[in-house]
């Protein structure tokens, strides 16, 4: 983040802290604590250090993190709470079968380090050496027996709403097969790049000699992945190409894929990898990554497969195993994000039960802390944020009336999910079983989990099913759904306190409210209607302003430094920029209609908080969410791999183009936070 100069003016922190001191308040700061705002740093210097330096001073980095801020802190008390939850369950000596039961079961394996560590390699030796023997006339079925259970070698498929009716079930066919994720990992030289794909050979070789292979069988096994994982790299798409959803819509008959990718048994790929009939058409997302997938099929010798399906293999089974593999990823997080030290053992215990039988966690967390006036006050709010959208919409200059009456539609359909789904996930049929180790239960668990994505097909799209967990501090947008959805664990200060005033709560649940809703307009929602299908419903000419407006917005980001030399990604984090923006603006717009329907004059002097006029509090607020410490590992890891920006510019970058936010700062021409009105973008 660029550091600014320190120029004190316009209303400062000293005058607030002055009028601290009157008796008009009636409210106080709940959500806030005003003690963490920094008065040596002017709010029109550097706004994000003005209301969160003296957080960051006061909650440093330890060791076990490679970034901590106010999400982590909400996440350190929903995981406090499930971990009360979970160690409970044992004291109630649940019986064999029971959901429970096997809550308890998982989260008990996996603090028995010392009978993994008696147990080293050894669940896995079995699978290992049916990889190494199998003959040449069996590599086919090897191939289908790796993606049916383990970690989808060369590329991935599965079923997912489909693009242009989401109401039914399409199957995709994608790029991937890369263990570092991004292309530029493989592609790219500089010292990053090259440091994280070092330490990913190493990380390599320490796993397979974990596993029992000499030394130089491990050197050929990174040899032959990086040749392999550098390819698909070479083919995959760009991080800015892989926001283009209209791109990836590729549907080809079952005859077309068959001509274009024949290296792959199609006809047997679907009936033995996922237990269904061969579909008739697919929708192939990325066309040259598959092609590359087809071609490295067909050209690699039976070695170079095995050792590629070897690693696939000790990669996804190393978290469940003995210390020595665990302590070799650690070695590799250190270096893609500075981390120091592992999570405690509960932490990650807890982590793998809650992605096993997440939502079974999530009914007793609702159950003892989600009252049902917090989803009451959401509703309201909720709804108070949509009409906001809605006169945003109608108040554009840059949209014709026909784009905007399609808006509206989309902005009316908008499905709201609060807290927890209506509808449970059944784990009758997950078999956990103590006498098994705990990589096996964790692969069955997998499995589980596969067989209830696949069952899908076939069946209509099932509304009523839940992204997240209930104990998940996040929200997110489903454009094939048209829905928005916010976890119970969100709803806590700073995001939400029923005993906060609206001006905190709206800069804070209120944003992310708006955040979401804005989702469903930005560079991809915006390719979906209100049914959740992908339509063109723009007129050219208003795609093109969209466009060129959002062109604005990613030059903004693209200027900022994160880190001497690496600048933040405009293109890459546009969607969620887009979000930011619309977020504060729409919930400003709401916040101001509330406390008009209050009577509330929020310009008063009687409707000050300590000392703060709510619209101070509001982006105080705002700011608040977003106060986190992080190390520069994580930044180039985030920047490089993250849909969002960092917190900082989430923050500064988006609020200089907010006229009411210089408003109620005094905020004028010279002040760094200041953006001179030609320069700003307004998209919703």
């Amino acid at each position: 983040m660029k550091s600014f100069p320190l120029i004190v003016a316009g209303i400062g922190l000293a005058s607030a802290m002055v009028a601290a001191c009157s008796h008009n308040s009636t409210e106080h700061l709940s959500s806030l604590n005003a003690e963490y705002i920094d008065s040596t740093i002017a709010p029109g210097t550097d706004f994000y250090s003005h209301v969160n330096k003296k957080w960051m001073e006061a909650n440093p980095l330890t060791p076990e993190h490679a970034r901590y801020g106010r999400f982590n802190v909400l996440g350190d008390t929903s995981e406090a709470r499930v971990r009360s939850l979970v160690e409970g369950l044992g004291a109630t000596n649940p019986q064999p079968g029971t959901v429970a039961y096997k809550v308890w079961t998982v989260y008990s394996q996996a603090m028995d380090t010392a009978r993994r560590n008696a147990e080293g390699a050894k669940p896995i030796l079995a699978d290992l050496k049916r990889i190494e023997d199998t003959p040449a006339e069996g590599m086919d079925s090897l191939f289908m027996w790796m993606h049916g259970n383990y970690a989808s070698p060369f590329f991935g498929a599965g079923p997912m709403e489909d693009f242009n009716n989401s109401e039914i079930y399409a199957m995709y066919v994608f790029g991937g097969g890369m263990g570092l994720g991004d292309r530029d990992y493989y592609l790219k030289n500089d010292e990053r790049n090259t440091a994280v794909r070092n330490a990913y050979k190493t990380l390599i070789a320490s796993q397979m000699k974990n596993a029992g292979y000499s030394e130089a069988d491990a050197a050929r096994i990174v040899a032959n992945v990086m040749k392999i994982e550098t390819a698909l790299a070479d083919s995959a798409l760009t991080r800015e190409e892989s926001r283009d959803l209209v791109r990836m819509n590729n549907r080809r008959s079952i005859s077309e894929v068959k001509a274009a990718y024949p290296a792959i048994q199609w006809d047997t790929f679907f009936p033995q990898t996922m237990g269904i009939a061969t579909p008739d058409s697919v929708i192939v997302t990325e066309l040259a990554a598959v092609n590359q997938a087809n071609s490295l099929m067909a050209s690699l010798s039976d070695r170079e497969k095995k050792d590629y399906y070897l690693w696939k293999y000790v990669s996804q089974a190393s978290s469940e195993l003995s210390d020595d593999f665990t302590l070799a990823n650690f070695e590799f997080s250190k270096v893609m994000s500075g981390v120091q030290e592992q999570r405690p053992l509960w932490k990650r215990a807890l982590g793998a039960t809650e992605g096993a039988l997440g939502e079974a966690v999530g009914e007793l967390y609702v159950e003892k802390y989600f009252p049902k006036s917090s989803k009451e006050y959401m509703i309201g709010l909720v709804e108070n944020l949509r009409t906001a959208l809605g006169q945003h919409i109608d108040n554009l200059d840059w949209m014709s009336d026909a784009t905007k009456a399609k808006a509206r539609e989309k902005l009316a359909a908008f499905t709201v999910k609060i807290g927890y789904p209506d509808k449970w996930k059944d784990y009758t049929s997950m078999n956990i079983d103590p006498a098994l180790s705990y990589y096996e239960n964790m692969h069955n668990v997998s499995m589980w989990h596969q067989r209830d994505t696949y069952s899908k097909w076939g069946k209509p799209v099932d509304r009523t099913e839940w992204g997240m967990t209930p104990q998940t501090v996040n929200a997110y947008y489903n454009p094939m759904a048209n829905e928005i959805v916010f976890p119970a664990a969100i709803l806590q200060a700073p995001f939400f306190d029923p005993n906060a005033s609206d001006a905190e709560n709206y800069g804070g649940i209120g944003v992310v409210i708006g955040h979401e809703m804005t989702h469903g307009f930005d560079d991809q929602g915006r390719n979906f209607d209100a049914k959740g299908n992908m339509t063109d419903w723009w007129t050219a000419e208003d795609a093109a302003k969209f466009a060129e407006k959002a062109k604005g917005l990613i030059a903004q980001f693209d200027e900022v430094e994160v880190l001497p030399g690496l600048h933040a990604n405009g293109a890459y984090t546009l969607g969620e920029n887009i979000a930011d923006q619309g977020g504060l603006r729409v919930a400003m717009t709401a916040f101001k209609e509330s406390q008009n329907k209050k009577g509330v004059d929020i310009n008063s002097p009687e409707a000050l908080i300590d000392g703060f006029s709510p619209l101070q509090v509001f982006y105080m607020n705002y700011a608040n969410l977003w106060a986190s410490n992080i190390r520069d590992e994580e930044i180039r890891s985030l920047t490089q791999g993250d849909v969002h920006s960092l917190g900082c510019n989430r923050v500064n970058v988006t609020l200089r183009n907010i006229e009411p936010f210089f408003e109620a700062f005094s905020i004028t021409e010279g002040q760094p936070m200041f953006r001179p009105e030609s320069e700003r973008v307004i998209i919703w």
